[in-house]
């Protein structure tokens, strides 16, 4: 008698077990100009504008500040977030970008010129960072990675690569933190601190919702 017991509960597990929700963004899909309801500004000047031939998410420098805008539906679990991305020095001056999870004050994977690093950022807070060679001009891909481990652990990991390379097999950079809470939408972020505008395109967003009521 134990053994249709034990079917029926792995039955019930599957039929309940959360299913990650996943979006594409390509924005040849959008007009010019605002940003669609998909992209939802929440600082800064963001638009659709052309872009070597194709359209792109631009983050425009007038006014230079934290630009993010989220995309995507929200988590309440695990939660990615994959992007391409170009920016560009002008004399010594360079940008910051990246992508996050989480809502405003989850993590973001941040490309630091500046420090010539790659960073893992939480409320304002670098909580790890790796050395990171980065080309002006050149688009770049990146991907953010938070997961549910063991023991109430997260593992939150990035990876940054050029578009006409191979995805790194490994991580770059991996932080292990404990409480999360992991609810929030992912979102792109960058602070044009050259003066020129950073692009943003082909974005992946995967999250695990909440289970329906």
């Amino acid at each position: 008698m134990k053994r249709p017991l034990l079917a029926a509960c792995a039955l019930t597990f599957t039929l309940h077990a959360q299913q990650p929700q996943t979006f594409e963004f390509n924005a040849n899909d959008w007009a010019e100009g605002e940003p669609p309801k998909e992209v939802f500004v929440v600082d800064g000047t963001i638009k659709i504008a052309a872009h070597e031939g194709n359209k792109a998410i631009v983050v425009d420098p007038n006014p230079i500040t934290d630009a993010s805008a989220q995309l995507g539906g929200s988590a309440a679990g695990n939660a990615s977030i994959e992007a391409r991305t170009l920016a560009t020095k002008r004399g010594r001056s360079t940008p910051r970008f990246g992508v996050s999870v989480h809502g405003l004050s989850g993590y973001r994977l941040l490309v630091n010129p500046a420090k010539k690093a790659l960073e893992l950022v939480k409320s304002d807070q670098t909580v790890a960072s790796v050395p990171h060679t980065w080309t002006s001009g050149a688009w770049l891909k990146l991907k953010l990675e938070v997961k549910k481990g063991a023991d109430d652990a997260w593992i939150i990991s990035g990876k940054a690569w050029a578009e006409d390379t191979a995805e790194p097999a490994e991580p770059l950079i991996k932080h292990e933190d404990k409480g999360l809470k992991g609810q929030g939408k992912c979102a792109i972020w960058a602070t044009p601190f050259s003066g020129e505008p950073v692009f943003f395109d082909d974005i992946k967003v995967s999250v695990e919702a909440a289970p329906a009521p």
